[in-house]
């Protein structure tokens, strides 16, 4: 939906199953039609796309996209943003670390982003701006040499100029958001601001396309999760020239009670298809980074871990408390619309992102997931408003 300063804003679609093309669809007509229904029955209706690999080479048939262009015009939907991050599988199957590859190493990871751009030229409204949001480059453990390095700033440079040329070409604004996330390339803001200027100083295209065409994908989860200020960050970026192509609402766990009956319950937000990476923070400041839930859990238990505070990746509902002694990072999210009230402009895009409905806890993934839509939509509309910014 459309928001104030021409900006806009939608749930994004991974929160659905659908690796091809006629899930995807399926999913759109079974919730998305309805939690539209119940937003905004009369006015246009934002939506943000996850098309997974398949699915957009399936799209990209003639009479598939003039079917779909059809179907957004009947029902006065509108696409803005294409989530491009994961690219296979993303529900009911093992995910976890895979679901950074094929990483920006790879050719494959260059012609599906490439595809989605293609895509999005021919689906947004003429003349709106244009994203896509993509992985960090890749998982930290998967990059070990110099070369690897060198392919991903070719890709990312190739990819750039690709962006750029259709962005003439069609008279959009278009561009990509490489998102931040806890133990991937680049995990904090200044890693992230680092990755960037390296990227800049490659000289493999232009450094004004690269800053034009290649930002940040701001998910407030990750950032809160390596234990960073909202306006900090986000400053950080602004000040050196780095566009926020996006930003992601979504809210992470995190611990200060370590009783055997809170470890207890921490042991229901386990699963075995998302990677939930965990920040841990001692009492003197220093950070500990565990891979997945489970693994901090062990550390605690056999005493190894003797942090103070957890910072877990585990995106919970906008709207929900935890319940006490767990917690949630909504603070992060209040920050991120405190500075977007004294920045208007610095972002357009925005996604509501809790993709784990399927696998959270009974008592906190209860009930409908178009009324749970419906609750975050209501939430993150009434923060937008109390701002001016909605």
């Amino acid at each position: 939906m459309k928001l104030k300063n021409d900006s806009h804003l939608a749930y994004c679609t991974n929160i659905h199953r659908g690796s091809s093309w006629s899930e995807t669809l399926e999913s759109l007509d079974l919730y998305t039609m309805r939690v539209k229904e119940k937003i905004c029955p009369k006015d246009p209706f934002a939506i943000g796309l996850r098309l997974s690999a398949s699915a957009a080479a399936e799209l990209s048939e003639p009479d598939k996209l003039k079917a779909f262009q059809k179907w957004l015009d009947d029902r006065r939907c509108y696409v803005f943003t294409i989530n491009g991050f994961p690219y296979g599988d993303f529900h009911g199957t093992r995910v976890k670390e895979d679901v950074y590859r094929p990483d920006w190493v790879t050719r494959e990871r260059v012609d599906y982003t490439k595809r989605l751009f293609d895509l999005i030229c021919q689906i947004a409204p003429e003349g709106m701006d244009a994203s896509v949001s993509t992985v960090p480059g890749s998982f930290k453990r998967f990059i070990d040499s110099d070369e690897q390095l060198d392919a991903m700033r070719r890709n990312l440079s190739e990819c750039a100029e690709y962006i750029d040329g259709l962005s003439q070409k069609t008279g959009r604004d278009l561009h990509l958001g490489l998102e931040p996330e806890p133990l991937c390339l680049f995990e904090t803001s200044d890693e992230t601001v680092k990755f960037i200027d390296q990227l800049l100083g490659t000289g493999l295209a232009e450094p004004e396309i690269i800053q034009r065409r290649i930002g940040v994908n701001y998910d407030a989860c990750h950032l809160a999760v390596e234990y960073e200020s909202a306006k900090e960050s986000l400053e950080r970026f602004v000040d050196r020239g780095m566009r926020i192509s996006k930003i992601h609402l979504s809210s992470a766990l995190k611990i200060a009670d370590f009783s055997p009956a809170t470890l207890a319950r921490l042991r229901d937000f386990c699963d075995d298809v998302y990677l939930h990476q965990v920040v841990a923070r001692s009492w003197a400041g220093n950070l500990e980074r565990y891979e997945d839930l489970d693994v901090a859990l062990e550390a605690r238990e056999s005493g190894v871990d003797k942090a103070e505070e957890w910072r877990i990746h585990f995106h919970i509902p906008l709207h929900r408390s935890p319940g006490a002694p767990l917690e949630s990072t909504s603070d992060h999210i209040q920050g991120v619309f405190d500075f977007l009230q004294s920045n208007n402009g610095v972002c357009r895009h925005f996604e509501m992102e809790t993709y784990t409905w399927e696998v959270l806890p009974d008592d906190l993934g209860e009930g409908d997931v178009v009324n749970q839509l419906v609750r975050e939509y209501e939430w993150t509309l009434k923060k937008l408003r109390s701002r001016g910014l909605a």
